[in-house]
């Protein structure tokens, strides 16, 4: 028996799959299958895309849809479209797995839809059971993913710039009280936690196959990872066993480990067990670390009526807790932990007070000098229930109000002019411009100025900001060989004395530089980011 896994990249609330990043749960379906005594063949979209590849197995699994859609740099997810024209392609047995298979639609064009745990329904339709949508159990889930590692070979980021994630639970600690009314993670039950080392062991095997990138995630809250739910909600953290996991983990020796989710009010509950384990996952994990904190919304009558995560207070008292702990620079050029921030729009309850109340915590945060490293505004997403049509107007003021007050002030404290950046990868061209990133769970967007090399990792010098991006140069620049567009892009230099520079070429010495361009201030700002 043959099977196809077609990767349709998935982008699910805790759990990432559109590139750089592989899902665990294309790698867990692929695992089922050989359990079941399959031959796997593993694709994406993209090979699809590129060289209208031909589908030829007795089953194929489609894994696709977004459950929280986001803009993207250069992979895209595949659309709705291309799901229904693939599917008229399948031969043999065919089955949706993923968001999309919440899609009616799409449902129906295909044999079998799971709208659970596509690994599960693959398995038993191999073994010739009744598909039941059941969830897989711990010992399935261990086993799932180890022999379905293999497959990280023939993703197109592999081996860079690859991040596999890997789940650490199921569930939400907030299950008992039905937990965030948006959010599907609740529905799954009471949190299934996988031991520290079986979450190693699945590292150490995705480490043996070429992969040196992670990011821990699929979970609603890393701080409460094997945390003691009976204690309450917020339950009571478990700094040992945090310790016990990415102290493990740190021992593979990757290039990047990362994190993803938090709650805020598990973090301003109990302090002293949270302060624990960030001082962990900024002593075992690379710099550039994000803990997401869902706030979704600073009012209080949308909290009750949605029965959220924390209140605007506790979220202040968690960023500052995560910043005095986390915001160190590391030796990549930033931070080893800062907090992330999310906000939700069209929730039950909202008011035209909603989001001035949501600019004043934006406000205080950044008026009391701490550092947020992203600021996620998004629309609800009625996968639970539906909501009332929400002011499209108010979401775009709001949105623009805080790309422009606050995340530009905010990029300026985190990544000040002429700090160094290491190891970008570069992405993609975008006409004259060229974009890259560090490898990370939440990594800020680069713009470099003029066209360079691409597949590739570069350090770059800081330059100028955008709103949620910064413009940067490569590190150290030589001036007798780079562009005409890069020597304009030097802080202070622009047009006239950049093409003053070219046309003097060769320039031996950062004397001969300042005898060009004529300005003591200049040359100040940029003696250290060039070379000759």
């Amino acid at each position: 028996m043959k099977v196809t896994i077609l990767d349709g990249y998935i982008d699910e609330p805790a759990c990432l799959g559109v590139p750089p990043f592989i899902s665990p749960q294309v790698r867990a379906a692929a695992g089922a299958a050989i359990s079941a005594g399959a031959e796997v063949e593993y694709i994406t979209i993209d090979k699809i895309r590129k060289n209208n590849a031909e589908l030829n197995s007795d089953v194929t699994l489609f894994m696709s849809g977004n459950a929280v859609p986001g803009k993207y740099l250069r992979a895209m997810p595949a659309s709705k479209k291309e799901v229904l024209e693939i599917s008229c392609h399948i031969p043999g047995v065919s089955i949706i797995g993923g968001p999309a298979a919440l899609d009616s639609e799409m449902c129906s064009s295909f044999d079998y839809s799971s709208k659970n745990d596509p690994a599960v329904s693959l398995y038993e339709i191999l073994k010739g059971k009744e598909v039941s949508q059941r969830l897989r159990n711990l010992e399935e889930w261990n086993e799932w993913q180890i022999k379905g590692a293999h497959i990280v070979k023939d993703h197109p980021d592999f081996p860079d710039p690859l991040i596999a994630e890997v789940e650490s639970y199921r569930g939400c600690i907030r299950y008992k009280s039905g937990g965030c009314s948006f959010c599907i993670e609740p529905l799954k039950g009471e949190p299934l936690f996988r031991q520290p080392s079986d979450i190693i062991e699945e590292c150490a095997k995705l480490t043996e196959y070429g992969v040196h990138n992670f990011r821990i995630g699929g979970q609603s809250c890393i701080i409460s990872y094997m945390a003691d739910i009976s204690s309450g909600d917020p339950p009571r953290p478990n700094p040992d066993a945090v310790e016990e996991l990415f102290s493990g983990l740190s021992k593979l020796n990757p290039k990047v480990l990362h994190v993803d989710n938090a709650n805020p009010a598990v973090i301003s509950t109990y302090p002293e067990e949270s302060r624990k384990i960030i001082r962990t996952l900024a002593a075992y994990c690379t710099p550039g670390n994000v803990l997401a904190l869902g706030l979704e919304s600073s009012d209080p009558q949308v909290k009750t009526a949605n029965n959220l995560n924390s209140s605007a207070e506790q979220t202040l008292e968690a960023v500052k807790i995560i910043n005095e702990e986390g915001s160190k620079i590391g030796n990549n050029g930033v931070s080893k932990i800062l907090p992330g921030l999310n906000f939700i729009s069209g929730l039950d309850g909202e008011n035209k007070n909603t989001n001035e109340l949501n600019i004043n915590l934006l406000n205080k945060i950044l008026n009391d000098d701490l550092l947020l490293r992203r600021i996620n505004l998004r629309q609800v997403i009625p996968l639970r229930k539906e909501y009332k049509k929400s002011d499209k107007h108010s979401f775009v003021k709001f949105k623009e109000t805080v790309r422009e007050n606050i995340d530009q002030p905010m990029l300026k404290k985190m990544f000040p002019e002429g700090r160094i950046l290491k190891d970008v990868y570069m992405e993609i061209h975008d006409g004259n411009f060229t974009f890259g990133r560090q490898i990370g769970s939440y990594p800020i967007l680069i713009c470099i100025p003029y066209k360079t090399e691409l597949n590739r990792f570069v350090d770059v010098s800081i330059v100028d900001w955008g709103y949620r991006s910064i413009t940067a140069v490569e590190f150290p620049l030589n001036v007798n060989e780079c562009s005409i567009k890069a020597l304009e892009a030097l802080p202070g230099c622009g047009r006239k004395r950049a093409t003053k520079i070219f046309m003097s070429r060769p320039v031996l010495n950062i004397e001969k530089l300042s005898e060009i361009i004529d300005d003591d201030g200049v040359i100040k700002r940029i003696k250290d980011i060039v070379t000759f």
